[in-house]
């Protein structure tokens, strides 16, 4: 019996999906709910289990192909995976007794990819044949291979490779920032000695009451809520000319992956304890990373916060996430001298930046909540008095 392999629903909000990868070729076993292929859309990668046992008779879509909710993309023929392969083996041939292996050939000391001219230049230039990378007919290297190798200090070889679906949707989504908003940034510094004492003095019972470390960013999303409220217009989005206030904080924290940069949400981050925010952004970081994540985790969000400190970034200005109106910037930490009654001291600073939407959020809302951020952080009693 053969069984049509279909592309998944797709949410309401994706169009369409793209062929990233096959894991099984015709004629090849599969197991049931072993992977067959990844499905890259505009946010996530999603794999597409075997529905049952059996061989992979055909695959209808290549990679990098477009392909719809509900589309065959291959047929499997049904059928028990062991019993498969005993039907096929030959009990005759497992009686009779095996032949010993036959030893590979030696491998020549000299690469056979280079040609004589190369070979010659390159044992002339002290070039090891195996950093070479051929422009010849079948990867072979030539003598204007190493010629240029050695001229220009390495290879000169060019890849060129498609772009990723994700790819793709951010940077038509950060140039449609650019293009439609009116982005402006703002800067200020922030002393984060107290939070860096609160740490140093709790980090040992706060990670063992709750199965985490105790970071900083818990404490710039805390401060951003409190923030959030007391500016509810840098919470807020422009829907046509309607402007829509949010009354819950749903907080957006950027996180690098190889595939490129996602901002899984937290939900509700107004009601968040700071080892909730911890296990959450853990949570998200490690879904993101493995692939895991979900359209949910990252659809919707009011407020964003992109760390480029952990690069060692010292300012930036960010782009903004739309349809938000603002995006906080966190950068590395410095000890840098200042003024603290009257004397100069060391203090752990840190610069950050609030970029906005200036046709919906004024330079002193801006402002002012870029200063409520830094008040709560230099002095985090705040968050227990609701100051």
């Amino acid at each position: 019996m053969t069984i049509q392999v279909k592309v998944p629903v797709l949410p309401e909000s994706v169009e369409d999906a793209t062929i990233a990868g096959w894991h099984k070729k015709p004629g090849e076993t599969i197991h049931r709910d072993e992977n067959l292929v990844d499905l890259e859309t505009d946010k996530v990668v999603l794999e597409v289990p075997a529905p049952v046992d059996g061989t992979v008779m055909e695959i209808l879509a290549a990679e990098g192909d477009t392909v719809n909710s509900d589309q065959v993309i291959a047929v499997i023929k049904e059928g028990p995976v062991e019993a498969a392969a005993a039907e096929t083996t030959d009990p005759a041939a497992e009686a009779a007794p095996q032949a010993p292996p036959v030893a590979a050939p030696a491998k020549s000391a000299e690469s056979p990819r280079l040609s004589p001219a190369a070979r010659r230049v390159a044992e002339e230039e002290k070039v090891d044949p195996s950093n070479l990378e051929g422009t010849g007919r079948g990867g072979r290297v030539t003598k204007g291979d190493v010629i240029n190798f050695v001229k220009g200090g390495g290879s000169r070889q060019e890849e060129r490779v498609k772009m990723t679906r994700l790819r793709r949707v951010i940077s038509e989504r950060m140039k449609e920032a650019q293009n439609t908003a009116a982005i402006l940034t703002s800067f200020n510094e922030v002393d984060l000695k107290a939070v860096m004492d609160l740490r140093r003095k709790y980090q040992e019972l706060f990670t063992k009451q709750h199965g985490i470390k105790l970071g900083l960013m818990s404490f710039f999303v805390k401060a951003c809520s409190e923030a959030l409220r007391k500016h509810p217009v840098v919470n807020a989005s422009m829907d046509g000319d309607d402007i829509v206030y949010h009354n819950f904080q749903d907080i957006g924290i950027a996180v690098s992956t190889d595939r490129g940069l996602m901002v899984p949400v937290l939900r509700n981050a107004e009601s968040m304890s700071l080892a909730d925010i911890e296990l959450a952004i853990a949570h998200y970081a490690q879904k993101a990373r493995d692939g895991s994540i979900s359209l949910e985790d990252l659809q919707g969000g009011t407020f964003s916060i992109t760390n480029g400190g952990v690069f060692g970034s010292l300012v930036s200005t960010p782009l903004l996430n739309p349809p938000q109106s603002a995006i906080l910037g966190m950068h590395t930490i410095k000890d840098r001298p200042v003024v603290i009654d009257g004397e100069i001291v060391a203090r752990p600073m840190m610069y950050l930046a609030i970029s906005y939407d200036h046709r919906l959020i004024d330079g002193k809302d801006a402002v002012q909540f870029l200063v409520a951020v830094k008040e709560t952080l230099e002095d985090p009693a705040r968050l227990l008095l609701g100051l």
